[in-house]
């Protein structure tokens, strides 16, 4: 079908040329006012009636129609006998087409006969609605250059909805079309502050309706990046009463992050960006779909945070989020909110997340190996050297998981993937991995981090922010970073001061087998800054509610019995408390562990007191004290010379055999106590600060020590050539020690033959 063509003739006298019922719309404005109209009133005989619906917020609603079945007619005439042929009584044949209204035309899905082609847009010169006495029609007229289009349907509501909907395609096809191609920037905004008033003054209720100018917008901004500021912010402001109630599209947001970025301080941001994040964080159900609105509502935030008030101002929103009465009415915001705060404190780390690749694998890390940047390059493998008859042992024992199991009192893993806090708490690489941010992404952590901290204030959100916390959702190097467990510190107090058992209770792992905050911020762990102080309020309040169990003690008893051990040596009450607790229960079966209980009880008034309670009660206690100390001592991480000291003056250790300082903080000082252990065979001062002076002082005075770890000490040649006064010694470590070749071969000469055997491990 030719839509071009037309019909001939036309007799001047009868012609009915009105022009009111005519305008051409290729004349119009893109948007017009249109009068208002009742579509069923009836003039009388004569001329077809046409009215155009003006488009209020207070008349019906349609859904914009993308495809439906209607009849069709096709008229082929010239313009001026128009009216004299639809006031005829008699039409051509109407023909049922299911159409389809595509971005561009108007299509059918059977193109034969009034449909053989598709009626563009772009010939449609206007669009009326028509109506005409004795045979009643629901009609709607496409005029195009020599013809007209009738669209006839079933009732007047159905016809209205394909009028509006053909209106919309045909007026936002021209729109993307006019703004494809911009020339003048001041008629570029004209064109979008019309446009969005044609959104917002349609009556159709689509999603579509306001998202398609966005996508047209966004499109414009993105293929035009070189704007001006004014523009920006002329842009911006054009179309910000189509964000009241929609989300702005991902090209949108990229556009609206660069002005955040930008321009911090800019009243836009205030005035127009508040209300958008609002609606995100109120009515967002999914920022993994939407990543981009993620972005946009973190650079907003970070926007505020460079106004003159700071933080301040962040505060006061949050708190806006929340509202001004104790229960939130608003049940997404806080999950957003916490996502947020998520993907930001996460991108502080991208750049040493994504060099992971010159770092060590978990397992490596639970083996303790360095990272890969300070390996050094493999040995070829060499025939192994004859071994003399007699020669002296050098152990290697590299393995920091075989290590932590004996800290644990359990057996080793196997192959699988260890925890993740195990691997900060255990590797020597991660946990002295020194993490220095740049500027901004020390601001951005500072920022959200105390959002984190806001948040924790509200005590009805305090609930779902421990849940969402409680898997601890940060990379590694987070958690590695001194500043920012520091930060996150104060959200943890809120947890363990929280009455609550569904809050506190999240300190705990989410499930067994795996750490949790509880573990992180014991001593030992890498976020424990504060001697224990954290981790023993939050003992005290897990005992104080339902957690009063033999379950939890058993469990403390196998992971946290150092660090309760080491707070009980340094008075700490609630860990005096456990340690009598866990005896009067049974919980530790290991006789040399339950004298060193008692040792450490005993070192402090309060501890003597309630243990001396504790006898009176348990008559068992006092027998096995009078079998005498125990012979293996195992101190708890971080331990200094005076927690030793102090232990080792608390009762009778004359017949400890076998003593373990591994990773404590102990110093050359502490081998004042070590000398009065006359029975100890087995030493073990891996990464410790055990110096030259204090190895000298052991050579001295501990002639029957046979097993001596000297992995990972600052001791050097002049300490090390002291040992060649002790005779007994069968097992010596000095992996990753200042000792040379020839020292080494020093020793071999001094040291007797007959002892045992020696194998060369340095670095």
């Amino acid at each position: 079908m030719d839509f071009n063509s037309g019909s001939g003739g036309g007799g001047g006298g009868n012609e009915l040329h009105n022009n009111q019922f005519y305008q051409c719309e290729e004349n119009k404005p893109l948007l017009g006012e249109m009068s208002e109209g009742n579509n069923n009133t009836k003039l009388g005989a004569g001329p077809c009636k046409r009215t155009l619906h003006h488009c209020s917020s207070s008349g019906m609603r349609y859904k914009l129609l993308h495809e439906g079945d209607i009849q069709v007619c096709v008229v082929k005439h010239p313009r001026t006998f128009l009216s004299k042929i639809l006031t005829s009584k008699f039409l051509r044949r109407w023909e049922p087409h299911h159409l389809t209204l595509t971005e561009s035309s108007l299509t059918s899905a059977t193109p034969t006969g009034y449909m053989e082609t598709s009626l563009s847009y772009s010939s449609i010169e206007d669009l009326q609605l028509l109506s005409w006495d004795n045979a009643p029609k629901y009609c709607v007229q496409l005029s195009f250059p020599g013809g007209t289009v009738l669209l006839q349907a079933a009732n007047s509501y159905l016809r209205d909805q394909w009028f509006h909907s053909l209106q919309w395609k045909k007026k936002i096809y021209k729109y993307r079309k006019v703004l494809n191609n911009p020339s003048r920037w001041d008629v570029v905004l004209k064109e979008i502050r019309a446009l969005v008033d044609m959104a917002l003054t349609s009556p159709l209720q689509d999603e579509s309706i306001h998202q398609a100018p966005l996508h047209i917008i966004s499109t414009l901004l993105a293929e035009n990046s070189n704007l001006s500021t004014q523009d920006h912010e002329n842009i911006i402001v054009a179309i910000a009463p189509l964000l009241e109630n929609n989300h702005p599209p991902p090209d949108l947001c990229e556009f609206f992050c660069k002005h955040c970025r930008e321009r911090p301080r800019s009243m836009v941001v205030i005035e127009v960006f508040t209300p958008v994040v609002q609606r995100i964080l109120k009515h967002n159900m999914d920022f993994g779909k939407c990543p981009r609105l993620r972005l946009f509502t973190q650079e907003y935030i970070l926007a505020l945070n460079e106004l003159n008030a700071g933080m301040e101002v962040v505060k006061k929103f949050v708190h806006s989020m929340h509202g001004p009465t104790g229960q939130c009415p608003h049940p997404r915001v806080l999950p957003n909110l916490v996502a947020v705060c998520l993907a930001a404190i996460y991108s502080c780390y991208e750049e040493f997340i994504n060099s992971r690749d010159n770092s060590p694998s978990l397992k490596e890390i639970r083996n303790g190996c360095q990272q890969q940047n300070d390996r050094k390059p493999p040995i070829p493998p060499q025939p192994p050297p004859p071994i003399p008859t007699n020669p002296i042992l050098v152990e290697l024992e590299r393995n920091n998981n075989s290590a932590n199991a004996r800290r644990k009192g359990g057996p080793s893993g196997g192959d699988s993937e260890p925890n993740l806090i195990d691997c900060l708490l255990v590797s020597p690489a991660v946990n002295t991995l020194s993490i220095q941010l740049p500027a901004q992404a020390d601001r951005v952590l500072g920022c959200f981090a105390l959002i984190l901290k806001m948040l924790s204030d509200y005590d009805d959100w305090r609930p779902a922010l421990a849940s969402l916390l409680q898997p601890i959702p940060f990379p590694k190097e987070a958690l590695a970073h001194a500043k920012f467990t520091k930060e996150l510190k104060y959200v943890i107090q809120r947890f363990a001061e929280d009455p609550r058992q569904e809050v506190h209770s999240c300190l705990l792992s989410v499930r067994s087998g795996k750490d949790g905050w509880f573990q992180l911020y014991s001593p030992g762990g890498v976020a424990c800054d504060d001697d224990g102080e954290l981790f023993a309020s939050m003992v005290h309040i897990l005992m104080g509610s339902c957690y009063k169990t033999k379950k939890f003690l058993l469990s403390l008893a196998e992971n946290k019995l150092g660090p309760c051990m080491l707070l009980a040596l340094r008075g700490n009450q609630t860990m005096v408390e456990i340690l009598c607790l866990m005896l009067e229960y049974n919980i530790i079966e290991n006789k040399d562990t339950q004298l060193q209980i008692i040792s450490t009880l005993e070192s402090t008034q309060v501890g003597l007191r309630m243990y001396e309670q504790l006898c009176d009660r348990q008559r068992e206690l006092k027998e096995l004290q009078r079998k005498g100390g125990p012979t293996r001592l195992t101190l708890p991480s971080k331990s200094t010379d005076a927690d030793l000291a102090r232990l080792l003056s608390s009762g009778s250790f004359g017949n400890l055999e076998n003593l373990s300082l591994a990773f404590t903080n102990v110093t050359s000082a502490c081998a004042e106590q070590l000398i009065k252990l006359p029975s100890l065979k087995q030493l073990n001062l891996w990464s410790t600060q055990f110096g030259d002076a204090g190895l000298r002082l052991l050579s001295e005075h501990l002639a029957c020590l046979q097993v001596l770890n000297l992995c990972e000490t600052p001791v050097t040649d002049a300490g090390l050539l002291a040992l060649s006064s002790m005779k007994s010694l069968c097992s010596l470590n000095m992996n990753s020690t200042k000792l040379t070749a020839d020292t080494y071969e020093d020793l071999k000469v001094i040291l007797p033959y007959n002892s045992c055997q020696m194998q060369m491990y340095t670095e």
